[in-house]
């Protein structure tokens, strides 16, 4: 080969050399947004990750789901890492777990469509330091509920803060093994409730600006039923007085407006240790499912409330401006504010009123058994048919949720 050979081979070579280094680079991969990457942990998460949420309002449109168990969702603090769902577009939930061994703290999430937390059948879950709220105010399109643990077991809710819930703004139903403490409940139509669940404890909680302070619910129809053993103690549970604004249908829409604590159907509660003030319907109120007026086919349903033991409160005001015709009825009667526990006397035949009610060192309260089975005929005034006590509830204790 000649030296003219090489010498084209050689330029040839160059040509090729440059023509690749001129090519351009690939573009590099976008960056994800927050919610994108906050999706892809959640969907890839395993157990024992702890996905972080930096301090920050972060504007998402989709709802979250979790479907691992072990995992931690973690903030920057309650008012400081927030989840903001003003916009949201898809999903009928904020967050949405089906996991055991879950827990979300220090975090806040506001204005999702629907619930803004619910678990569902899981096991060993954590809640702390969580805020739940609908900023525009207590409206009857915000979602149903904040914090919303169904059908699960050993639950622990500790320094929540729950606003603005069209139905209840702690919710825990169908469940067993439950505390919610130290935290606060306002302008929902419910502020804490339990429903249908056993071996609740309740306490050290804030209920204000309510309709109804504290709920203890057992309704037919549900998979879950036989609601008992519950201890509601050492609560604030002072002036729920909002209006109702529930949607229509809902049965927490007949909650009257002005309801301190309310029994419904519910058996062996325990109320003590708490300050009742300025509920305007009444402070405590006892009735069975009947006194809904609804009807119901279920044949195992106890509609019933027994056993119920309230010791040790202390009551101020309330009963002034009830939201309900019976209680309306009762006032207007008596020239007098709506008694401080409410009973609405209807009980199934042979039971005595010590089977259903006692009363001990609440000072000096009033009390008012409603005769709500004979159309009101004759209200009864008389505490002292129910002076007595009952054995104390176990103290619930959560080891594996480290309470």
């Amino acid at each position: 080969m000649g030296r003219s050979s090489y010498r084209i081979l050689s330029l040839a070579a160059t040509a090729l050399l440059v023509n690749a280094c001129s090519e351009p680079a690939p573009p590099p991969e976008p960056e994800l947004s927050f919610e994108e990457s906050l999706q892809q942990q959640l969907i890839q998460a395993q157990p024992g990750d702890v996905i972080e949420i930096p301090a920050g309002t972060h504007e998402l449109t989709r709802g979250l789901s979790l479907t691992v168990d072990g995992v931690t969702i973690r903030g920057q603090g309650i008012d400081s890492s927030v989840l903001s769902f003003k916009n949201q577009a898809q999903g009928a939930e904020g967050l949405l777990v089906n996991a055991d061994n879950f827990a979300i703290e220090d975090l806040a999430i506001e204005d999702t469509v629907g619930d803004a937390i619910k678990i569902n059948e899981s096991e060993n879950v954590i809640i702390r330091n969580v805020r739940t709220e609908w900023t525009g105010g207590p409206l009857t399109t915000n979602g149903a509920y904040g914090i919303y643990p169904v059908q699960s077991r050993n639950i622990l809710i500790d320094g929540a803060v729950a606003i603005g819930a069209s139905d209840a703004g702690i919710y825990v139903g169908q469940s067993t093994q439950i505390i919610v403490r130290n935290s606060r409940a306002e302008y929902n139509v419910a502020g804490i409730e339990i429903e249908n669940s056993t071996f609740a404890d309740v306490y050290n909680n804030v209920a204000t600006n309510n309709t109804g302070g504290i709920l203890v619910f057992d309704l037919p129809n549900l998979p879950v039923q036989g609601g008992r053993n519950t201890r509601v103690f050492n609560n604030q549970i002072i002036n729920n007085n909002v209006a109702n604004f529930a949607p229509e249908g809902n049965i927490v829409g007949e909650v009257p407006t002005g309801s301190g604590l309310m029994v419904l159907a519910n058996d062996s509660i325990e109320v003590f240790g708490n300050e009742f003030t300025d509920n305007d319907s009444a402070n405590i109120m006892i009735i069975s499912y009947f006194t809904t007026e609804r009807p119901f086919e279920d044949s195992n349903y106890d509609p019933f409330p027994e056993t119920i033991y309230i010791h040790d409160n202390v009551f101020s005001g309330g009963g002034s401006q009830p939201d309900s015709e019976p209680l309306q009825a009762l006032q207007t009667a008596t020239g007098q504010d709506v008694p401080d526990i409410v009973w609405d006397g209807i009980t199934l035949p042979g039971k005595s009123a010590e089977d259903i009610l006692c009363f001990a060192d609440n000072g000096d309260i009033s009390f008012v058994n409603l005769d709500a089975a004979n159309g009101l005929a004759a209200p009864s005034f008389d505490a002292s048919t129910h002076d007595c006590s009952m054995p104390s509830l176990s103290v619930i204790s959560l080891s594996s949720t480290s309470d």
